[in-house]
């Protein structure tokens, strides 16, 4: 792989369907999984094998199906799971076992009521085990964001000697600011022996609304891996979103890195997600969102009207939007009526125009939005007649 590539591990099917009411069936995460595979996603995260009969299923028969990605399933530190995710794993194209455990103070005292030098072992030890099966085993050090990075290294180390392949440093709780993450990265790959021979990963979450902050700070370090989900959902607060990771190192060329997401399958892909999982869009989301390419205010649609490059850093049609949208409101200006009038037939002239302006005004104070409807009805009440039939 290029140095200048960022593998997208997309872990939707795992990590996102954790979200209580998402779950899905085995034909929908198919579905989705296909959709994936067709975006370019380098790594599918198909499940959590031993968790149920059902998600055990559902990574054999993505096994079976996916044609370029790599099949990952998810796995604890102990020898049962990780020959249960083998199993599933069997007729994968590309295999990968992800296993690790929490290396955190918090994790290793609370939740496994154990010692340092016993969850570092236990790392090692599950690593060794998984690479019985497979060769590209993943390491993921749970709550690493929360993890000393001195003791950090020091498992790390041990699971590379164990064999893997990729180190997953999460920022489990979201806890993390983009400068203490990056630092993070940064100094595992100037502390870790052999950290060269093996890619980092960042799994970032979205508590206090930086995971996709985080992320970015994690490849600039040296990072070369960012798992995350469509739409960014997720356990809690969300992931790392997909959309937002590939459109930022697409928008800011200077970083020098990219992927191999086909951008213009995103609104699609993303509008599948919400269907199969019921998980709304917020209007606002980035790239995805309703109103991501939508413009209301009267001075915002006036610059667009006149060059899109004034308001939009990037080409809806980049992320498989149809266009942008000019939404008529109260705040909207006459340039974003005459516009919108046009695209229905209306050829307006100024003094038509600064005569109807002030009745639009009424009317759209009256309601949330003007329709198309609305314009046709307006211009009837000023006896203004069609010039073309224009979409």
């Amino acid at each position: 792989m290029s140095k200048n590539r960022v593998q997208i591990f997309d872990t939707t099917l795992r990590d996102g369907e954790q979200v209580p009411g998402c779950k899905l069936n085995t034909a929908q995460k198919l579905a989705i999984a296909e959709r994936l595979d067709l975006l370019g996603v380098d790594v599918i995260e198909a499940g959590f094998p031993i968790s149920s009969p059902g998600d055990f299923n559902s990574v054999v028969e993505i096994s079976k199906l996916v044609k370029n990605a790599t099949v990952c399933g998810l796995t604890r530190a102990n020898q049962k799971d990780i020959e249960v995710a083998a199993q599933a794993l069997k007729l994968a194209k590309t295999p990968r076992i992800h296993t690790g455990i929490g290396t955190s103070e918090s994790h290793i005292t609370y939740k496994f009521r154990s010692t340092q030098d016993a969850i570092k072992q236990r790392a090692y030890e599950a690593v060794a085990y998984a690479k019985k099966f497979v060769e590209d085993v993943e390491f993921y050090a749970e709550d690493a964001g929360r993890t000393d990075n001195e003791y950090l290294a020091r498992v790390l180390e041990k699971v590379i000697k164990a064999g893997a392949t990729v180190l997953n440093i999460p920022d489990t709780t979201g806890y993390c600011l983009p400068d203490e993450y990056g630092e993070k990265i940064k100094y595992l790959k100037e502390n870790v022996t052999g950290i060269e021979k093996v890619t980092i990963s960042c799994h970032c979450h979205n508590d206090l609304g930086l995971a996709t902050a985080n992320a970015i700070a994690g490849i600039q370090n040296g990072a070369r891996q960012i798992e995350c989900t469509i739409n960014g959902i997720g356990e809690r607060a969300g992931n790392t979103a997909l959309e937002e990771v590939v459109m930022i190192l697409k928008q800011h060329p200077t970083i020098g890195l990219d992927t191999a997401i086909n951008t213009e399958l995103l609104f699609d892909t993303s509008r599948m997600v919400q269907e199969h999982m019921g998980m709304l869009v917020q209007a606002n989301k980035a790239i995805v969102g309703e109103n991501a390419f939508a413009h209301s205010s009267g001075i915002h649609q006036d610059g667009v009207i006149k060059n899109r490059g004034t308001y939009e850093i990037i080409d809806p049609a980049k992320v498989g939007v149809t266009a942008s949208s000019i939404v008529l409101t109260a705040r909207s200006g006459r340039a974003a009526l005459a516009y919108r009038a046009k695209k229905i037939g209306y050829e307006l002239t100024k003094i038509e125009l600064d005569d109807i302006y002030p009745q639009f005004l009424k009317f759209a104070d009256r309601q949330k939005e003007v329709m198309d409807d609305d314009i046709h009805r307006l211009m009837t009440l000023n006896h203004i007649k069609k010039t073309s039939t224009a979409d």
